[in-house]
Order: structure tokens, then C-alpha cells, then sequence
């Protein structure tokens, strides 16, 4: 559907594209990123015929966009532009109805019956049909961009070309506007090519992305190839992480605030307490917790980790809670990096096992330590056994990998735990 080969160019005195290359199938919605000045909207402005390249070729469905007459050219494309601070005294319907125009005949062409009924289910696709006899200045910028989509859908164009459509827009609407681009491109075969401010939305909902810098394509693929953390920090000079979303298959982007010049903390006994009811560790700032249990399991951030001995369920918000026998048939220490908390759960066959990891740890080491302490439990144990396994982290000072997590466990079980499964 659109073919861009070997674009230069940009304004008066400044070049903006050196050599931009890439093609978008019909139906697809593509993604154009990239940081304030890469060039995001030059492109898009080139695409649209608003501004000629000095050097390269479009292509529009197979032919030369230089030999489309202006309303050849918004017969089959659409743009949505950033939402302007002027607009002009129309009511919405007549805004919308301006997208008719291109598909009209004679210099004062008028909307038949047909016309109508596609305008009114433009209006009523992006909910706006409730304010149609408003005029455009009475409206909030979000209001006035879901007009400027109605009017673009009216267009029925095959491409429709959006900088940044969801600027402006609350959260529900940022949806909405998306999720009806992504069924439009799948039941209409329309083609959508839209830059992006937010990459996490251009993650979820593109299927290909292309990532401009400095004028040149710094990546273009499907959403997990562009992504990639190291470029995305190189490109946009910041501190982020990746994790995959927890429903869809597409990474998501996490800022990475610069942390506060404080001494590290470290876990170990001077804040953990029994009474003859509980045990328990309070901590001064979250610790990122996976946690394994039937009554206590978590993935997330925790302060307090309890471990009750009474009859009664030991109730505490927010608290990682687990059941042990007595504070007897408990034991702890400090093993390298890991404070280490052991304890004979209320069935016989169960061991509660903590560990307070002081340093960095990932992930996938996360899951290691888990591995690597539920197979050292059995092992000792001589047998399967239950209990809750607990691994928190400080998430502050050195990175630990997991390879290292999961030999400092296993032998600080043995030296901490050990004596309490061989006691049993």
C-alpha cells in the first residue's frame, strides 16, 4: 500500500531525512517513533504530499504520490494532524461532513443520502454524534480530537496518517481511539501509519514499528525487535527497563527514576522479631518479593513478612503472611548477601524458607532462587515438602545473577536451614 524509498529532505536551509527507507502492507497498522526532532513529523508530512523531499519516491497503492491531483489524493488518504489551538466556527456535523468533500462532484457539491450515512456512522463510531451541533471552540482538545478522526473516517480513506492521535485524550479514550483503529485495519483493510509519543501504546497496539533518530531509521521491524532496551535508552538518552505485559505478548517500557544517594540498606537481624505469636521483618523500604505458597504467594513490592504460630489466621494488609509451627522450630542467619529465615510450617512436612537478598537481582534470577531453594529443600529433606518459599530483594547496591543467587541459597540453606529439616 505505501512504498517509501530513499528519502532526503526536510524545510528551507535544514535537512531533516537522510535515506529513509520502508513499506507498509494493507491493513497494518505501523508505528513511526522516535525522540523531538528525529524527524517524526517531517515524514508523515512528506507521506501526506505537504511537503516534497529533495530526493527519493513515495508511493501511494502503486503510484507516484507526485502524480496525484490534490483530490485523487484525499480520496484514497487521510490525515489527523496534533490538535491545532485555532479552529474555526463549524459545528462538529459540518466538520465532519468536510470529510465528504474529495468524494463529492462539482465546485459547491453537496451530501446526498449516502454521504449522510456515512458521516453519522463516523459520529457515532467516535462518540461524538451526543455534541454535533456544538461548535468546534466549545469543545476540549480531546473532544476536538475524536471530531478530526470522525472526520478522517468519513474520508473512507485506504491510508490514514496520524501524528500522535492520542494526544490530549483521557485514558478511556486513548483506548477507544486505538482499539477502533486496530478493528478497522483488520475488518476494513484500512492502513494506518501513526507516530507515537508513548512507546508502550505503539507496543500494544502496532504491528510493526519504525524507529527514526537523528533523520536516519535507527531500527524497523515488529514491536520486540525494535524495542530493545539498550537502543531505546541510546536513541532517547534515558534509563528504562523492558518487561513483557502480563496479558499480551508485547514488551512494555518502564522509566527508571534516578535513585537517591543513600547508604544501602542490608537485611539481617537487627530488624527481625518473635514474640511467642509471631515472627517478624519490617522493613524501612519495599523489598521486590516473589513469593510461592497456597496462603502467601506474590510477585510484587512488600515491607512486612510474617510468620504467625498461632491457631488463628494472623491477618495483616499488605503483609506477606505464612503459618509455622513455633518459634521453637525457627531459625536464621546471614549467609554472603542473603538473610536467611527457616521455619517448620503448621503441617509436619511443611518448611517455610526466606530469603532477604541484599543487592540486585532480575528476574529471571528470581526464578532461580526459586528453583534452586525448592530443590535444595527435597533434596536435604530426603522427601517432597510443602511450605511457603520467600525471595526479597533490596533491589539497591551490587547485581547479583542468578547463577550466584542460586549456589549462595543453596548453601545457606544447608548451613542455616539444614539443621532444622535433619532435627525433624
Amino acid at each position: 500500500m505505501l512504498q517509501v524509498s530513499g528519502l532526503y529532505g526536510g524545510y528551507p536551509g535544514f535537512s531533516v531525512l537522510k535515506d529513509v527507507s520502508f513499506s507498509v502492507e494493507t491493513g497494518e497498522l505501523f508505528g513511526i517513533l522516535g525522540p523531538n526532532g528525529s524527524g517524526k513529523t517531517t515524514l508523515l508530512k512528506m507521506i501526506s504530499g505537504l511537503l516534497t523531499p529533495n530526493q527519493g519516491e513515495i508511493f501511494i497503492n502503486g503510484q507516484d504520490l507526485r502524480n496525484y491531483s490534490t483530490k485523487e489524493l484525499a480520496k484514497i488518504t487521510a490525515v489527523l494532524p496534533q490538535v491545532a489551538s485555532e479552529v474555526f466556527a463549524y459545528t462538529v456535523r459540518e466538520t465532519v461532513s468536510l470529510g465528504r468533500y474529495a468524494h463529492q462532484r462539482g465546485w459547491l457539491g453537496r451530501t446526498d443520502a449516502h454521504d449522510e450515512k456515512i458521516i453519522n456512522e463516523a459520529m457515532a463510531l467516535t462518540g461524538v454524534e451526543i455534541f454535533q451541533d456544538k461548535l468546534l471552540h466549545e469543545l476540549s482538545g480531546g473532544e476536538r480530537q475524536r471530531v478530526f478522526l470522525a472526520q478522517a473516517l468519513a474520508q473512507q480513506p485506504k491510508i490514514l496518517l496520524l501524528d500522535e492521535p492520542t494526544n490530549h485524550l483521557d485514558l478511556s479514550f486513548q483506548k477507544d481511539l486505538l482499539d477502533l483503529l486496530k478493528k478497522w485495519t483488520r475488518e476494513h483493510d484500512l492502513t494506518v501509519v501513526s507516530i507515537f509519543h508513548d512507546l508502550n501504546l505503539a507496543s500494544l497496539y502496532c504491528d510493526r514499528l519504525l524507529l527514526l533518530n537523528e533523520g536516519q531509521i535507527s531500527a524497523i521491524g515488529n514491536t520486540g525487535d525494535v524495542l530493545q532496551r539498550e537502543r531505546i535508552r541510546e536513541v532517547y538518552e534515558t534509563n528504562i527497563d523492558i518487561q513483557p505485559h502480563p496479558k499480551v505478548p508485547k514488551p512494555q517500557m518502564i522509566l527508571r527514576p534516578d535513585e537517591d544517594k543513600v547508604k544501602p540498606l542490608k537485611i539481617n537481624e537487627s530488624i527481625f522479631k518473635k514474640t511467642k505469636d509471631y515472627a517478624e521483618l519490617t522493613t524501612p523500604i519495599p523489598l521486590k518479593v516473589m513469593a510461592t505458597s497456597t496462603v502467601g504467594a506474590r510477585i510484587g513490592w512488600c515491607e512486612r513478612f510474617i510468620m504467625y504460630f498461632s491457631d488463628e489466621p494472623f491477618g495483616k494488609d499488605e503483609a506477606i503472611v505464612m503459618p509455622a509451627k513455633s518459634s521453637e522450630m525457627m531459625r536464621h542467619g546471614t549467609y554472603q548477601d542473603i538473610f536467611i529465615i527457616a521455619s517448620t510450617g503448621r503441617q509436619d512436612d511443611g518448611i517455610n524458607l526466606w530469603f532477604f537478598v541484599n543487592g540486585i537481582i532480575s528476574d529471571e534470577a528470581f526464578l532461580q532462587g526459586i528453583v534452586a531453594a525448592s530443590e535444595e529443600r527435597a533434596l536435604v529433606a530426603g522427601r517432597s515438602s510443602g511450605g511457603g518459599i520467600v525471595i526479597a530483594s533490596v533491589q539497591k547496591g551490587e547485581s547479583i545473577t542468578g547463577e550466584l543467587l542460586a549456589e549462595y541459597i543453596r548453601k545457606g540453606f544447608r548451613e542455616i536451614a539444614g539443621v532444622l529439616l535433619n532435627g525433624q
